[in-house]
């Protein structure tokens, strides 16, 4: 794990906090950026988000409204100017 590629993120969802860290791959997409994401939220390992064909999706069963809003947040780590 590369300490230094690690970000906070905080958000709420559903009328709930979840504050956690994002561990980004050290594998690149086409497009120069990782083509993975470890997210712990809440001090639990949530699920490796990866963003395919315009949508986030998780390697684990977790609420599409969640998922969202994490890769939401990722998405404004790479592109701070992104309305997401």
């Amino acid at each position: 794990m590369n300490e230094d590629k690690i970000f906070d993120i905080e958000f709420e969802y559903e009328n709930k906090a979840y504050k956690g860290w994002v561990n980004p791959s050290d594998d690149l997409n086409a497009d120069g950026l990782p083509s993975s994401f470890h997210v712990v939220l809440n001090e639990v390992s949530f699920a490796h988000l990866s963003y395919n064909n315009g949508k986030w999706v998780a390697d684990a069963q977790r609420p599409s409204g969640l998922i969202d809003e994490a890769g939401n947040k990722i998405s404004k780590k790479y592109n701070p100017d992104s309305t997401e």
